[in-house]
Formats: C-alpha cells, structure tokens, sequence
C-alpha cells in the first residue's frame, strides 16, 4: 500500500504532538512583547496585527497578516523573548507549533522546508520594501501601498475589500504618521475615485497606477 503524501498545509492545520490550534476573538492577544518565544505560529484564517514598544514608550504597527502566512518565527535562530506583541484583528484560527516540532519538521519533511522557505523570502521582499517605502516614499504613497497590501493587492489572492475593523489610527501607525494626514489623503483618494467606502474601504486597481508613478500627484487635489 502506498504511503500517503505529506502535505505541510493540512500538517498545520490539524492538532497533533508538539501543536495547539486556538481560535482568537478581535483584539485578543496572541503573545506580549518580552514573553518567552517557544512556539511558531501559522495563521489559517482572520487577520494578525504586530506591534512594538519602544523604552520610551512609543508604540507602532510593524506587521498586518494574512492568512497562511508564519509568525514569531525569530525564536527559531533569534531572542528567547518576544520582540513584538501579536494581537488579533479579526476573529482569526491559529496553530502554534513548539520550536522543537517545528525544528524537526524543517529537518526531516522537505516539503514543509521548503514551504518555510518561500514564505521567509516573502518575508525578506516585504521588509525591504517596506524600508524603502518609509525612507523614500511620500505619505501619500506609503498609504497607498499599505491600501494595497490591505486590500491584497500583488499578493497571489483575490483583492478584497478592507474592512470596517482596519482603523485609520492602524493605518497611520503603520506608515509612521498622523490619522489626520491619513484621513487627509483618504479622502483625495476618495475623491479620485481610487478608494470607495461601502461597508469598508474598496481599493480600485488604478492605486496600483499611483504606487507605480503612472499617476500625477495629488498634493492639491480639493
């Protein structure tokens, strides 16, 4: 009898040794920032926020996630405790994995090794970009590209509309400025006809023609 084939997404998604799966309500934490780091977590439905603290104090977003896609994954080669603070957004699923199930399966399952890689190298791509995106980009752009991202836009899947729970408060943390700047160029958006409100924000694909410069800018647009 053949054996059965090995398939790393139905793995994450059932409880088995060294995994817990937990259901999460909106605003419901996941882990703190500097509480010990012993699992890896995979995201099967909903939406995760992580967030930092500085010692002085200041708190940002730094990570909006999407379903199928690992997180507090530093614990594997990196801190023993939590560098962010992971919250849910949205009523969301999520399988935790100790680091030695994870270990062992990054070793001995070559197909789950290589799903790990590629999500690490969209890790890679996104944070650079991200970089990038604040050190160069105006507001409006990094708005724009965040709508995007939200909206999952370029991302393999079927844009959606961002929803009602996704605050410009959010938002502007994520960008690194003010809710009233965000709310300021949402509204040009809105006016451009590159967003429209209906129960939540639905992002047109002509914002993609603004990130990638094929759009004049806004800056006095009424």
């Amino acid at each position: 009898m053949a054996a059965t084939r090995f398939d790393p997404k139905t793995f994450l998604t059932k409880v088995g040794e060294g995994k817990t799966i937990s259901r999460y309500k909106p605003g419901e934490i996941i882990f703190k920032q500097g509480e010990p780091a012993e699992a890896v977590y995979y995201l099967q439905y909903g939406s995760i926020k992580e967030r930092v603290v500085s010692h002085q104090g200041h708190e940002a977003v730094v990570g909006m996630l999407e379903p199928g896609l690992f997180f507090g994954t530093a614990c594997l080669d990196g801190p023993a405790v939590r560098t962010s603070t992971a919250s849910a957004v949205k009523a969301s699923m999520v399988t935790a994995i100790s680091k030695e199930t994870m270990n062992a399966m990054l070793n001995g399952r070559p197909e789950f090794a290589h799903m790990f890689r590629v999500y690490q190298i969209h890790l890679t791509s996104r944070l650079e970009a991200d970089k990038i995106d604040l050190m160069f980009n105006s507001v409006e752009k990094r708005l724009a590209r965040a709508l995007l991202i939200l909206a999952h836009y370029g991302g393999g899947g079927t844009p959606q509309k961002i929803g009602s729970d996704i605050s410009q408060e959010m938002i502007a943390e994520m960008i690194g400025t003010t809710r009233p700047r965000v709310n300021h160029f949402m509204t040009k958006f809105r006016k451009l006809g590159l967003i429209k409100y209906n129960g939540g924000i639905e992002v047109s694909p002509n914002l993609l023609s603004f990130v990638m410069n094929e759009l004049p800018k806004i800056e006095n647009v009424d």
